[in-house]
């Protein structure tokens, strides 16, 4: 298992951030490696709710199902990722810093099947991959206001 956290400060208000991080199928708005994403229900946002997301690159076989185990708007989103390769729990934690925005992520991963054999590289770059996705938010959230 490889514990990867971090944070970053967003200047847009914490409810706006919460809501489009929320709903996955923003995620290929600011992040590049992902590149269609859709909710397998109708309905709104919520505990329960599961999206599936598709990384570059991989094609169908890469299909990563997030699962939304907690939410706690907007204060923390808690998710499970699964995948053919691998298993993701964790959560996201957002503080109002005076009208901005104080995102924290905290994720265990875990690389399984034959991608088990990756698991020290996980550990070296998926602290950086992790980063360049929330930058690439606070990038978007800042040049994109709502």
């Amino acid at each position: 298992m490889t514990r990867i956290a971090g944070e970053v400060a967003i200047k847009a208000p914490v409810e706006a951030v919460f809501d489009l991080v929320a709903d996955e199928r923003n995620e290929p708005r600011y992040n590049p490696r992902i590149v269609e994403t859709r909710m397998l229900q109708d309905g709104p946002v919520g505990v329960g709710t599961q999206f599936v997301a598709r990384p570059k690159g991989m094609g169908s076989r890469g299909d990563m199902t997030l699962t939304i185990v907690e939410l706690d708007r907007p204060h923390r989103l808690h998710n499970v990722v699964t995948s053919s390769f691998m298993h993701v729990d964790g959560a996201l934690t957002f503080e109002d810093d005076g009208g901005d925005t104080l995102l924290s992520w905290d994720w265990d991963m875990k690389l399984v099947g034959p991608w088990r054999v990756l698991s020290p590289v996980l550990a070296i770059v998926g602290p950086r991959w992790e980063r360049r996705n929330w930058v690439s938010l606070k990038a978007f959230m800042e040049t994109h206001p709502r």
